[in-house]
């Protein structure tokens, strides 16, 4: 028997009651609102992931280890699913790149060295905890992406490291996630159900808290499963002076659903730690539809002639007979090398016949059509832009790369702004409250310490090379013509020192310590002069020199001449 328990008495009020009855009844409402949602998944899932088949909705239950794949026949859709995972990650989240970086909201902080070195030493302590084995960064945001194609959602949620400094991510399934927008259709509050085992519930929440029935199952059976919600949702009248959950912009919400009973105490967030990743909506929904939806009929029929195509083929391998009904069949040997006799009349005709087949070239063609629907659906094809034609010069790869960006913008560009945004400002909320980060430069705090995010991934770095690319195409003959004429007058009109600076760290995403300040580069120009200066002095000195002893040699010459005759007179000569 289980020792007697110290029960949380506070969260058995009938404030606390009502409040509980009421997010449960709010959530049930969410979740009988989208049995339409959860039709199309079951069908996407049943072609594409067979493994989440039966897992949309809340009540389900499914047994671990269970084969769901019977009705899967094409493999294609399943590839193109993770291939567009892989191609999304690579493009905007790169494992060895640093996709982001910060800079201050502040137009004079902005321009501030210590201000811009503080960014990025946050940047690299933000990467150093988002990529550490513990977060599970990598792992789970590739499940974000996986869902994001398939379903067209794809709900994370993020939270500080249980009993450890840093940060945890974890993707969520969209049976869990009921999302919810606010009147500028933007995510804002979110409600997750999930299910605990009754070890798991005290672990999380406490003996203390966790419902009587959860408690008892602790004795008799720690396994039980147990439904809980988590509810997110925007503080209603925040006050910036209390340091408690109502000072803080998001409340929170833990309930135990069967019973209606709080878990623990109102509590908050100042941060939204659910970001949602959406590829697209349509007007009056939420959710969103990916490729995977987007080319849903087209899988179905892909899926429908590999079906078709594997029977045609067993036909074709193994096929039907025909033979005539006087027993000619019984006991006939089909084993390679065997000899039936019976199998012909006596003028040589086979009583024997296969069924006409038909035609699987057909067939093929067919499906390969649909499955360029699909590749191109889950941008396989546009990504192979760069693949195809790996011999390129410099200004082939730019303009390649300028195409691929503008092809990929309207569906990938959501991403940064609904998804990769709240993950920056979830992470560096939770490092600042676990004092992770340094301490701001002076000006910045002055400033209101507000920062912008600039995305340096590849994708947006395809986006901006454009700009390079009218660079080179403007440069290189204005190169060639200072080349053929000697006059580098053609090149005064671009401002270098604004473009090697942009060029480094907007384009090409070059750190800000490896370059050096205004001032540093003034200096290495007026030591440049110096020098320059000094060579010409030093070249010039020996003709000085020359002209000097010439102007010297003149002189002592004049003065020579100018000097009387001895013995006096006037140097006229002898009296006659």
């Amino acid at each position: 028997m289980m020792p007697k328990r110290q029960v949380n008495k506070k969260l058995l009020t009938d404030d606390h009651q009502e409040l509980a009855n009421r997010k449960v009844r709010e959530w049930r409402h969410l979740a009988g609102n989208r049995g339409n949602w959860e039709t199309q998944w079951e069908q996407a899932a049943q072609i594409a992931l067979p493994a989440y088949r039966n897992t949309f909705n809340a009540d389900n239950i499914r047994q671990p280890g269970t084969d769901w794949g019977q009705f899967q026949y094409d493999s294609t859709i399943a590839v193109a699913a993770e291939r567009f995972s892989a191609i999304v990650s690579s493009l905007i989240t790169p494992a060895l790149e640093r996709w982001f970086s910060l800079s201050a909201g502040n137009p004079i902080a902005k321009a501030d060295r210590n201000t811009k070195l503080w960014f990025e030493q946050v940047v690299d302590i933000v990467f150093e905890y988002l990529y550490s084995p513990a977060s599970n960064w990598e792992g789970q945001n590739q499940q974000v992406f996986l869902s994001l194609g398939v379903f067209g959602t794809g709900p994370m949620f993020i939270d500080q490291l249980y009993k450890r400094p840093g940060v945890r991510f974890k993707a969520l399934s969209l049976a869990e996630s009921y999302p919810r927008e606010n009147h500028q259709g933007q995510i804002d509050a979110f409600d997750r159900c999930f299910w605990l085992t009754a070890r798991q519930a005290r672990q999380m929440f406490g003996e203390e808290n966790i419902p009587e029935q959860i408690y008892n199952a602790l004795d008799t059976n720690p396994e039980a499963l147990f439904r809980f919600l988590h509810v997110v949702e925007p503080q209603e009248d925040v006050d910036p002076r209390r340091l408690d959950y109502k000072g803080m912009p998001y409340s929170s919400l833990y309930i135990s659903v069967e019973q209606c009973q709080l878990i623990t105490a109102p509590g908050g967030y100042q941060s939204f730690p659910y970001p949602v990743s959406r590829y697209s909506t349509t007007p009056g929904e939420i959710y969103g539809r990916g490729p995977m939806l987007n080319s849903l009929n087209a899988a179905k029929c892909l899926n429908e002639m590999k079906k078709t195509m594997l029977k045609q083929g067993q036909r074709i391998t193994d096929p039907p007979l025909f033979a005539p009904d006087d027993g000619v069949l019984d006991g006939a040997d089909f084993t390679p090398g065997a000899l039936n006799y019976g199998g012909v009349n006596q003028s040589g005709q086979m009583l024997i016949h296969t069924l006409p087949t038909g035609n699987l070239a057909a067939g093929k063609d067919a499906m390969e059509w649909e499955r360029s629907v699909i590749n191109d659906a889950f941008l396989v094809t546009i990504f192979q832009i760069l693949v195809e034609s790996p011999q390129m010069t410099a200004t082939e790869v730019l303009e390649r790369a300028k195409e691929k960006g503008i092809l990929l913008a309207p569906t990938i560009g959501r991403q940064t702004s609904e998804y990769l945004g709240p993950v920056i400002d979830r992470v560096l909320s939770v490092l600042a409250m676990q004092r992770l980060l340094p301490p701001m430069p002076r000006l910045l705090a002055q400033t209101g310490g507000a920062y912008k995010v600039r995305y340096d991934s590849p994708l947006t770095r395809a986006q901006l090379s454009g700009e390079a690319a009218g660079l080179q195409r403007t440069v290189q003959p204005l190169l060639e013509m200072v080349k053929l004429t000697g006059d580098p007058t053609p090149l005064d009109h671009f401002n270098w020192d604004a473009i090697v600076p942009e060029v480094a760290t907007t384009i090409n995403a070059v750190p800000t310590r490896w370059l050096l300040d205004a001032q540093s580069v003034a200096q290495i120009r007026q030591g440049r002069a110096e020098q320059a200066q000094a060579k010409q002095m030093a070249e010039a000195a020996p003709g000085a020199a020359a002209l000097t002893n010439a102007g010297a040699s003149m002189a002592s010459a004049q003065a020579e001449a100018a000097k009387p005759p001895p013995g006096g007179g006037t140097g006229a000569g002898p009296a006659q």
